[in-house]
């Protein structure tokens, strides 16, 4: 019977065999499709060999929070409904972030209104590749707090590109190109705030760099939000950063050293997660490559640590990685590996 309880024990998960614990996740997993919709009929479809690798994987890791980045999202939660049924979680969050939602502006001056790049931010439709949470632990909806429609000229400090847009255009530019949430969780009956995002990418442009400047005020953002700089106080208690800022502290394009001024702000830990078979190293590159989240087309702009789970200071970590799919795929091949930390409970 003794060996029996202590079998029963290890075959459950992580949160239910162990309340002292939490593993906290994000994943750039690239569930994204060139049509709304698509990704809801693939899920359902069961046969789809992207989604089932992606199942199989967060099954692995069994994360008890997951922030999704790069997810297809629609109005009514469809799509991400379908796949926390078909993974078992109780919870889940989204909503329909900035990509693909039309401006009516000529954002990328090209003489012509309505294209992908016209959009808040690229995307063929509302919601392509946008941000989704999944959560063993209650969600408590009423407090979330939703920064995504916030101007980026209204942002304290605002790095917009000078001459670059007008004002009629600013008038509906938002700093986030996605999201930006901060979602409480309730955990042993107090509050973790997930602070999620997924920034753009700092290329793509031109002399003007707005995708650049855009990317290091989206990272800007939560440190500032700390400082009680924007327009609602900073919250009590404990928080965790997860997302996706597409910003290297050391290598790559960007505003390198946004992302290395929030790694050491005292307020965060980097835990610094780390892969034993991640992508081959860059021999050019500065970073440590077991730290490397992103495995894109070699030399450039190569494998760069894009992803980050950063909990707040009085946290203590447990146990960190980056876990990467050993799927084998023709095509929606997984570029980036699933960063995790657990996390031991709030004293």
């Amino acid at each position: 019977m003794i060996r029996l309880a202590i079998l029963i024990l290890c075959l459950l998960p992580l949160s239910l065999a162990a309340q002292d614990r939490l593993r906290v996740a994000t994943w750039t997993v690239e569930l994204t499709r060139k049509g709304p919709g698509l990704l809801l009929r693939d899920i359902l479809k069961g046969d789809d060999p992207q989604v089932l690798a992606a199942i199989q994987h967060i099954d692995a890791l069994s994360p008890d929070v997951l922030l999704l980045t790069s997810f297809d999202t629609d109005l009514d939660g469809h799509a991400l409904g379908a796949l926390a049924g078909q993974l078992g979680y109780p919870y889940h969050f989204t909503r329909l972030g900035n990509s693909g939602r039309p401006t009516g502006r000529d954002l990328d001056k090209d003489g012509r209104l309505g294209g992908p790049e016209d959009a808040q931010s690229y995307g063929e439709f509302t919601g392509q590749g946008g941000l989704a949470l999944l959560s063993r632990l209650p969600i408590m909806t009423e407090n979330i707090r939703d920064f995504s429609e916030m101007l980026w000229r209204d942002f304290p400090d605002a790095s917009l590109p000078e001459g670059y847009f007008d004002d009629e255009d600013l008038d509906v530019v938002r700093l986030s190109s996605h999201a930006h949430w901060d979602v409480p969780v309730l955990w042993n009956d107090a509050p973790l705030h997930l602070f999620a995002y997924a920034a753009t990418s700092p290329v793509f442009d031109g002399d003007e760099d707005r995708n650049g400047r855009r990317n290091a005020d989206e990272t800007r953002l939560w440190s500032l939000y700390l400082d009680g700089a924007l327009p609602v106080p900073p919250p009590e208690g404990a928080f965790v950063l997860l997302g996706d800022s597409n910003l290297d502290p050391v290598d790559g394009d960007g505003r390198r050293e946004v992302m290395q001024e929030l790694l050491s702000d005292p307020r965060f830990q980097d835990t610094k997660p780390r892969s034993d078979d991640g992508p081959e190293a860059n021999p050019d590159h500065l970073g440590d490559p077991a730290l490397d989240t992103a495995d894109w087309t070699d030399p450039l702009p190569g494998n760069l640590r894009v992803d980050y789970v950063l909990p707040s200071s009085e946290l203590t970590i447990i146990d960190a990685g980056v876990a990467w799919s050993q799927a084998e795929l023709k095509e929606n091949d997984f570029r980036h590996g699933l960063v995790w930390v657990d996390i031991a409970a709030i004293p």
